[in-house]
């Protein structure tokens, strides 16, 4: 790999290395050859050693069809591995393929680079010594019959060894910095050995890493071998050639100093990639050149992916039994903690218990600038310190840190007790914690060398850049200031007791400031279940008419259509603010969710059950929650496609509690969210929380599968029950009978909305049913100017105006005799003045036929 060219006064650091183009060198190794191609298969580039194995002349070829190069039935199997790759971020082999109908076999990768195809080809073995398959089976199965994953990783290091014949076979695992460690090691007697040693993240630069990543085997056969140069160069934009993914890519200069300085002279590497992320590599070491066939490198490669795979599964085991074994200490603990507890100072009881869950060395309860200590801590004088330093952190989220000094300098006089935090914050104001404290953990690191010497700075072909560094001797370091490092199951831990303390201490309170903070609580979960709502119903909308796009024939069936669906939003939403609503059934409930939501998918919503009547003080809540249900199914569960259906079943089981069962089926495969949304949050908590049933959803695979349990008190058998009817008070154009309707032909509208949309939608409906002229107005001012000025036979007047309502037109109205109808987004809350008399008033949004009958209705009385 060249460096970039600095300049003079350009200072050279280790960011240098990190900068360097290691994937456009130009150049491959000289034990194959390589052809990019364009999409309609021109030749763009060649390996100029491509006359070695075939017999033609690079210059000649250039510009040609790949035809010029190979037979047709090697391009067509060339061809055929191209149609089969999975992505632009991967490669496929051919083996034994005889490229020149010449029984001349070789074996073959392909992937696309940009715009190219790109054919590299090494010669195949004259004869096969292993089966890969067979191979790669039999090394998995090894590895399977482990226990531990330190006997994982020394297996896999003998397996590779064994195998490939290396002289070095080390398993090398990458810190959060980039250093890494040697983890596992098979090495050939007389070697000295690397194992337990740590090498800097400049020895494998970021660059590097991210190219281990996408193209997970990498082969350096010799390296004394000189490059053979891609010709030409760059392509007829100026670009080179990107060999990213290509396998025969030459080594950077920089790397093959470095190879040379350990005295080795081939390598390969097998890249360890976990959850996108390089977790380590097997690196491979020969003090002989050593090339290895395209074959059994492909084997190692899947090898490596096996590894991997079985690697996580053992890291995500013994994290999943940590912390299933830190929820039961939790549980216990919040059980006594509300059995006991009645103050926040009183945590500090219970420190034995929390010190069992998240291990340390000493823990104080910080609380309302005092502090209730237990253990190895910091002092009563550093304490208010590291208080005012957490309060620079966000008042949410746990706090953690194993080297505190490093962001807080004072930390460095109290090491030896507290060198390393992890806070949870159990209150805003004022700012309360639990802070769990570790001493200092004085460590002796094994380097290979001393990272921190600096390296030489030379003079190379691209300008000065940093060489590698020569020495690889075990050096010593002692770090110090550094705790044992907070793990992400102590961090689990650490919310999930936030979470919990936080809900106990709402019982600590006194009983005004209980319904104070109640108070607020329900203000600000109003708050966002409106933007919660709001944001649903602008993404439904978008999906209400690509719904109705089907099944309307004529723009205006369109507009009816979804006209007809945006009213069923609003009676559903009207369903759940109620203030009077009596005994609903279930079924009801659930059907006028399903209709105002999808309503074109209704039919693949079966329910069935008895007639159960819940009573008003529970319908708002299980119209929220089933809500929920089905828009998220619309969304992303079995109404998400045109072949899904939901079963919805319920029964009184025999505690007398009516059980509902939601059954999710034939939708998309369904994932677990990655976050808990207020959807989410609606759906678990609100029936547990306000009814006192339960709720218990199940993200299945095949589908979402949800059970609740409603107690007896919420709803009733009756069956005399009269059913729940829609107030149709704002619907008066159904009331009103079409021969006493009178004509609004040539009349003149006065519309007072603060919203323009609204006003002109408005202004549409009344213009299409025969209004000769509408006045659109924003406010009183201007309503009363245009009364002056002009001749209004009728009034729509929008309540709520932003800032003042539009009562105190009435009495210009009324003193002209102008007859009035009003518009209001409160729907049954609205409470109109008396001078109002027997005004009607629609709902919005509203349709065309209830803004003409209210005002039809308004004229004739």
């Amino acid at each position: 790999m060249a460096a970039e060219t600095l300049s003079p006064d350009e200072p050279v650091d280790l960011s240098n290395c990190d900068r360097e183009p290691i994937h456009l060198l130009g150049g491959i190794q000289p034990f194959g050859f390589l052809v990019a191609v364009s999409m309609d298969w021109m030749v763009q580039h060649v390996s100029s050693n491509i006359g070695e194995y075939l017999d033609v002349d690079p210059d000649n070829v250039l510009g040609e069809p790949l035809s010029a190069v190979f037979p047709a039935s090697a391009i067509h199997s060339i061809r055929g591995r191209l149609q089969v790759l999975a992505s632009h971020d991967g490669s496929e082999r051919l083996f034994g393929c005889d490229l020149l109908g010449q029984n001349s076999f070789f074996d073959v990768a392909v992937h696309v680079s940009g715009s190219s195809i790109i054919i590299e080809a090494e010669p195949a073995e004259a004869e096969k010594a292993i089966n890969p398959n067979a191979l790669v089976k039999s090394m998995v199965a090894r590895i399977q019959k482990t226990e531990t994953l330190d006997q994982i990783f020394r297996e896999s290091v003998r397996q590779l060894r064994g195998i490939t014949g290396f002289d070095r076979v080390m398993l090398y695992r990458f810190a959060d910095g980039g250093a890494g460690e040697v983890i596992a090691e098979s090495v050939r007697t007389g070697r000295e050995p690397f194992l337990g040693l740590n090498y800097p993240a400049t020895d494998i630069p970021a660059q590097a890493r991210s190219l281990y990543i996408r193209n997970q085997t990498r082969i350096i056969a010799d390296v004394h071998a000189v490059p053979v140069p891609v010709l030409p160069q760059l392509d007829p934009y100026g670009q080179p050639l990107d060999l990213s993914l290509s396998l025969l890519r030459s080594v950077s200069p920089i790397h093959i100093e470095y190879l040379k300085n350990m005295g080795v002279a081939a390598s390969f590497s097998i890249s360890i990639v976990i959850d996108g992320k390089l977790w380590g590599l097997f690196a491979l070491h020969h003090y002989a050149s050593r090339h290895l066939s395209m074959e059994l490198r492909a084997a190692t490669e899947l090898f490596g992916q096996m590894v991997s795979f079985i690697i996580e599964g053992r890291i995500y085991k013994e994290r999943r039994m940590a912390e299933e074994s830190v929820r039961e200490l939790h549980d216990r603990l919040i059980g006594k903690i509300v059995a006991t507890t009645n103050s926040m100072e009183a945590l500090a009881d219970f420190a034995d218990e929390l010190r069992q869950i998240i291990a340390c060395d000493g823990l104080v309860v910080w609380s309302k600038g005092e502090a209730h200590v237990s253990g190895r801590v910091p002092t009563a004088d550093e304490l208010p310190g590291i208080a005012r330093f957490l309060n620079r952190a966000a008042a949410s989220r746990v706090y953690a840190s194993s080297e505190l000094s490093a962001v807080y300098d004072k930390a460095v006089d109290f090491a030896d007790r507290g060198a390393g935090v992890l806070a949870i914050p159990i209150s805003r104001s004022p700012r309360d914690y639990i802070l769990f404290f570790r001493r200092e953990l004085v460590q002796t690191v094994n380097w290979a060398g001393d990272p921190k010497a600096a390296k030489e700075v030379v003079q190379g072909p691209n300008g000065a850049r940093l060489t590698p560094r020569k020495s690889f001797e075990a050096w010593q370091e002692t770090v110090r200031g550094k705790s044992r490092p907070w793990t992400e199951t102590d961090l689990k831990a650490a919310e999930a007791l936030r979470v919990s303390i936080l809900e106990i201490l709402l019982r600590f309170n006194e009983e005004s400031e209980r319904q104070q903070s109640l108070a607020t609580q329900r203000q600000e979960l109003l708050i966002a279940e409106l933007n919660h709502r709001v944001r649903n119903i602008l993404s439904l909308m978008r999906a209400i008419v690509a719904q109705s796009k089907p099944g309307a024939n004529t723009v205006d069936g369109f507009a009816r259509i979804i006209g007809g669906r945006i009213q069923a939003l609003a009676r559903a939403h009207d369903q759940i603010t109620s203030d009077n609503a009596s005994a609903t059934l279930l079924a009801d409930i659930i059907e006028t969710e399903v209709s105002a939501y999808i309503a074109a998918k209704a039919s693949r919503v079966r329910l069935s059950g008895p007639k159960v009547f819940v009573e008003a003080k529970a319908f708002s809540t299980l119209a929220l929650v089933f809500h929920e249900m089905v828009t998220n199914s619309a969304k992303y569960g079995a109404l998400s496609d045109s072949t899904g259906s939901i079963d919805v079943t319920w029964e009184i089981d025999e505690n007398e509690a009516c059980a509902i069962s939601w059954r999710e089926h034939g939708g998309p495969p369904v994932q677990p969210p990655t976050r808990r949304g207020f959807g989410s949050t609606i759906i678990q908590r609100s029936i547990p929380h306000d009814l006192h049933g339960e709720a218990n959803v199940r993200y299945a695979l095949r589908g979402l599968e949800a059970d609740f349990l409603l107690p007896p008190q919420v709803f009733h058998l009756d069956r005399t029950s009269k059913r729940r009817t829609q107030d149709t008070a704002f619907d008066v154009a159904e009331a009103l009978p079409v021969a006493e309707a009178p004509s609004l032909s040539g009349l003149n509208a006065l519309v007072v909305e603060d919203n323009m949309l609204i006003s002109l939608d408005a202004e549409q409906m009344l213009v299409s049913g025969g209004v000769a002229n509408v006045f659109l107005v924003g406010s009183v001012a201007e309503a009363r100017k245009t009364l002056a000025e002009e001749h209004v036979d009728f009034a729509l007047l929008d309540v709520n105006l932003g800032t003042e309502t539009s009562f105190p037109l009435l009495g210009n109205l009324i003193e002209r005799r102008i007859p009035f109808v009003f518009a209001t987004g409160y729907g049954e809350q609205i409470d109109l003045p008396p001078e109002a008399g027997t005004a009607r008033a629609i709902k919005k949004p509203f349709s065309a036929e209830a803004l003409l009958g209210a005002v039809q209705e308004a004229l004739a009385r």
